[in-house]
């Protein structure tokens, strides 16, 4: 089969590779109807993590082609999406809502591919009911599901985002872009994107944007409080992962109020002081996209929302390099690829 290896910072390269099998009971093989690249595959690329010799891809649909003695949940011809993290979705940490953080799980690798295992298929795969969707839009929207929007609902939803809440949104990458979509969905009555790229800034009003906001830093933090009566939002998402987006998301947020971060964190450190006197309450990490899963199938089947709108770009598989030069250069919001 193909598949994509990250060889060294910009170094990607799709090729034949051995067809995954069944190493554990608890596995499923499944062939890969669409798969993605994420934003957080972008670290690697730039070389801000160590990347030789490695198997891409983290995001995905597709049907069950095999499974071992042990699955129980999903079987052959099943259309299924599944979260980035595996789980076995019966420990008691899973069962608090936290399955990205399971004690029998990890994280998915290698769906960039024709073909992909999953560990612990019971626990992370959810079955789409009636089969493989017909059409384009919904597909990518399922794909979404897998990774972006999850993450952005959770960060939407651990910065406390409900009726009569002001929340705004650090970044405008897809995570960023589907957070204000969550914000929506959720009841936020005003939602506040950053944002300073008219694309990106279109792309967030249509989701449920009632502000944008282009300034950064203490600029930003600024903005936001001069909307907010100088208070705050009453729930920040950081959807970047640096130093300045993770300050900007505190100074943003009102005493008493919620910062959720899910930008994967690279040289992040909070000042104590700063944090102690903010008063506000911090929640995020890796999203357990598992928990959200079967609601966010069901509303993408039933129209209520279109995540599939952040891929701006469909490449074969085989242009693989192309999709990863896209997204570095913000030529697209983000790629959907077609084994």
């Amino acid at each position: 089969m193909q598949g994509v290896i990250m060889h060294g910072p910009g170094d990607v390269r799709v090729e034949d590779l051995e067809a995954p099998a069944i190493l554990d009971p608890t596995d499923a093989v499944i062939e890969v109807a669409a798969a993605c690249v994420c934003g957080s595959d972008l670290w690697p690329y730039r070389g801000i993590e160590p990347s030789g010799g490695r198997p891409m891809g983290h995001e995905y649909v597709g049907t069950v082609t095999e499974v071992g003695d042990a699955v129980k949940n999903v079987k052959v011809g099943d259309f299924v999406v599944g979260s980035f993290c595996f789980s076995d979705n019966t420990c008691e940490i899973c069962h608090s809502g936290y399955q990205s953080r399971c004690v029998n799980g990890g994280f998915v690798q290698g769906t960039q591919a024709q073909y992909a295992r999953i560990p612990q298929a019971d626990g992370t795969l959810v079955v789409v009911p009636g089969g493989r969707p017909r059409d384009e839009k919904t597909l990518a929207s399922l794909l979404a599901a897998s990774g972006v929007l999850g993450t952005g609902w959770f960060g939407a939803v651990a910065a406390n985002a409900g009726p009569g809440k002001t929340i705004a949104v650090v970044g405008d990458g897809a995570v960023g872009l589907l957070a204000v979509l969550a914000a929506k969905q959720l009841g936020a009555e005003r939602i506040i994107a950053m944002s300073r790229h008219k694309d990106r800034a279109a792309l967030a009003r249509e989701f449920g944007a009632t502000d944008v906001v282009a300034e950064r830093g203490d600029a930003g933090i600024a903005a936001i409080k001069k909307l907010t009566d100088g208070l705050g939002a009453h729930g920040v998402v950081e959807a970047v992962g640096t130093q300045e987006s993770m300050m900007q998301a505190i100074g943003a947020c009102r005493p008493g109020g919620y910062v959720g971060y899910v930008g994967v964190s690279h040289d992040v450190a909070l000042p104590g002081q700063e944090l102690f006197f903010a008063e506000v309450n911090l929640l995020g990490g890796p999203a357990p996209v598992r928990r959200f899963l079967p609601d966010l199938i069901d509303r993408i089947l039933k129209g209520a929302i279109d995540p599939g709108k952040v891929f701006t770009l469909t490449l074969p598989l085989s242009e693989a390099a192309e999709a990863y030069r896209a997204m570095d250069e913000r030529r697209a919001i983000k790629v959907l690829l077609r084994p």
